[in-house]
């Protein structure tokens, strides 16, 4: 059985809002062969990371960068699983204070560095939280969800 790990840090309820949308879409009854795994990032570690096969993180944006949970997460995370988790799929919310490219920016050069590949490009909820921006993370979650049923990541 494939196995995906949502890791994410909110404060507010935004971010949390979005990983509830990951986990929802990677959940879908549809969707066979997938268990879905959610940690904060302070609580996710380095057997979380190398026991998925996928990764969908949500992170606020925080002073024009992903929070600093999310930071201590790749902190703990990166030189362990280096190496172990090339390839795997992943995908990123952001909820973002301002345009949400400076989180984007932070997170991408480290999943990029562990060889993960993203299935979609990162979903930037700025402004008011809609339902387009939760149904966009349902679709990521779903995406990389069935990526894994089908054998496709």
């Amino acid at each position: 059985m494939a196995c995906v790990l949502v890791v994410w840090h909110s404060m507010t309820g935004g971010a949390e809002a979005l990983a509830d949308a990951l986990t929802d879409g990677a959940s879908d009854v549809s969707i066979e062969g997938v268990d879905v795994v959610r940690r904060r990032a302070l609580d996710a570690g380095v057997d979380d990371v190398l026991a998925a096969d996928g990764y969908l993180l949500a992170t606020p944006e925080n002073f024009g960068y992903m929070a600093g949970a999310m930071k201590d997460f790749f902190d703990r995370v990166y030189y362990p699983c280096l190496d172990r988790t090339r390839s795997r799929p992943y995908g990123l919310v952001v909820r973002a204070g301002s345009d949400g490219t400076g989180a984007v920016a932070a997170v991408t050069p480290l999943a990029t560095g562990l060889g993960w590949r993203p299935v979609l490009a990162p979903v930037i909820a700025s402004g008011d939280l809609t339902e387009e921006h939760l149904a966009a993370a349902r679709e990521m979650g779903g995406t990389l969800a069935a990526g894994l049923s089908a054998g496709i990541y």
